[in-house]
């Protein structure tokens, strides 16, 4: 079943959203699904282009919704852009932490920048995002923030030490903030994907397909659209008790 065919859930429709990196894959599946279930929804890219582009299609939806350059490693960038968001749309109910960066590299030949800029963009626009998300949150006593992680966070990869420990270091965050806001009516929580269809997997020929499947139980790569769900559950009212937790959507491929 595509996200496209779930009935509206409850506690999502007329709130505004946020999503970053919404241009492509995850991001984008996550940001039409939250459209679909009648959210106001703010996509976020890198570049205004791309920003124009994703405001384009999430208007098939709303004519509400819309998109904007964001470059959540940067403080001023991420100021400007929660002034304009709260000044146009109000301030957010939902926040999804979506965008990330890779710079793979083995430890041993891994430069200063190759882990700084992850560890800005994957870990540190976290804070950022969701300091800025607060206040509102708090002021309206209801939130929901679903920060994406990776399974890479919780059993390493070779050649990704600055991008699992980003992405360990999101479940640690979420953890400690869904503590400090829990009685606010904000929940704070996880969603790590395991291997999903992207660009990089299509890429990929049948032989290495196979060798990546044979490591799923499930024997399939996830969707976007998977994850875009599992968005979807935790940010309706039906997900409303569920706080610090990671959920994993991955096949089987690590089960905890």
């Amino acid at each position: 079943m595509n996200i496209e065919e779930f009935a509206p859930w409850p506690g999502i429709a007329g709130r505004t959203a946020i999503v970053t990196g919404a241009s492509r894959g995850i991001g984008k599946s996550i940001a039409e699904a939250l459209a679909r279930q009648g959210a106001v929804v703010i996509g976020t890219a890198t570049t205004i282009p791309a920003a124009d582009t994703i405001a384009t299609e999430l208007r098939r939806f709303n004519d509400a919704n819309r998109a904007y350059d964001l470059d959540v490693g940067n403080d001023a960038s991420v100021a400007t852009f929660f002034e304009r968001v709260n000044a146009e749309c109000g301030a957010p109910s939902i926040l999804v932490n979506n965008a990330g960066i890779t710079r793979d590299n083995l430890l041993i030949r891994m430069s200063a920048d190759e882990w700084d800029s992850v560890i800005s963009t994957d870990l540190g626009s976290i804070f950022r995002m969701c300091k800025a998300a607060l206040r509102g949150m708090i002021k309206a006593r209801y939130g929901r923030i679903i920060n994406i992680g990776s399974v890479v966070g919780i059993t390493g990869n070779p050649g990704q030490s600055n991008y699992a420990a980003a992405k360990a270091g999101i479940v640690g965050f979420s953890k400690s903030l869904a503590r400090e806001v829990a009685s606010r009516n904000i929940t704070v929580n996880t969603i790590a994907p395991g291997f999903i269809e992207s660009d990089m997997t299509r890429a990929l020929d049948d032989t290495q397909v196979k060798a990546l499947t044979q490591q799923i139980p499930s024997g399939t790569l996830g969707t976007p659209a998977d994850v875009a769900a599992a968005v979807v559950f935790l940010a309706c009212d039906a997900g409303r008790y569920i706080t610090g937790e990671t959920l994993n959507v991955n096949g089987g491929l690590n089960m905890q």
